[in-house]
């Protein structure tokens, strides 16, 4: 497997990834949405609650708070040695929320306080409910570990796509320089250099064929093809981790379940030859 970076900020990653087969980029997709761990407020225990929203549907929308997360700080709960349904400070941390409104006020993820300052929102800007003069909001919410897989505020990702690497060419003794590729591309991927259309950009190519089916010859002089086993995947993170981590992290899942099918495999090989 051979990795390229394209472009890379803080929320996003855009990268191409050679050496893969179609089977591959979509596991690598669905462990990144399914199996990378990320913090979230799962257990919520209401106090005091005189808003306008139900408990129910206020533990939801803090339960959909992105959360900062400290992988190697926190166990997932089922692999913590505590083996508590409550858990213990290895697997879980608490934030509380206490809040009286004495005029109109919304109220943020931003006034949530946690017990750890490395598990925190995301975002202090995620309003979760107005309150009235008098209203008042007390509660403990226990944010812990947990996969995509059970519920999706543990998907680590907003969005995680993967596309085949785009070869595109032009076939000069066809092309007759009527630039029509150039204007219908959504992509931009042609350009004009010196009267002469040139391929550009072709990264950037989705391989829609518009150009093809713009080009005035019968045959058209724009050949639109994709690169075998190799694959552009862009992953934008919700903020809970950084994108180059959970990039790793699926791989280093998708070894560990690699490891644990020869595992069983050679375990069953083995009980077979002895029963036979």
């Amino acid at each position: 497997m051979d990795i390229n970076i394209l472009e890379k900020n803080e929320e996003s990653i855009r990268l191409i990834v050679e050496g893969i087969n179609t089977l591959m980029a979509n596991t690598i997709r669905r462990l990144i949405l399914t199996e990378v761990p990320v913090m979230a407020l799962d257990d919520i225990v209401m106090i005091e609650n005189s808003s306008v929203l139900h408990d129910e549907i206020l533990a939801l929308r803090l339960g959909l708070i992105p959360l900062k997360t400290d992988l190697d700080a926190y166990n997932l709960p089922e692999k913590c040695s505590c083996k508590s349904e409550l858990g213990c400070h290895l697997c879980r941390t608490v934030l509380t929320l206490d809040v009286e409104a004495n005029k109109p006020l919304t109220v943020y993820s931003g006034n949530l306080v946690s017990e750890d300052p490395h598990i925190v929102p995301v975002s202090e800007k995620i309003p979760l409910v107005k309150l009235a003069p008098g209203q008042k909001i007390r509660l403990e919410a226990y944010a812990k570990l947990g996969k995509g897989t059970v519920h999706a505020k543990w998907q680590p990702v907003s969005s995680c796509t993967y596309r085949y690497v785009p070869v595109v060419k032009i076939d000069k003794t066809k092309c007759n320089e009527c630039k029509e590729c150039i204007r219908i591309c959504p992509k931009r991927v042609f350009e004009e250099t010196k009267g002469k259309v040139r391929v550009a950009n072709e990264i950037e190519c989705i391989l829609c064929g518009d150009c093809v089916e713009a080009c005035n010859k019968n045959q058209s002089a724009i050949k639109l093809d994709k690169k075998q086993n190799s694959f552009i995947f862009y992953i934008e993170s919700t903020g809970a981790l950084p994108v180059e981590r959970i990039f790793y992290e699926s791989l280093k899942i998708y070894e560990e379940k690699i490891l644990d099918f020869i595992s069983q495999l050679e375990m069953a090989i083995n009980v077979s030859e002895k029963t036979s």
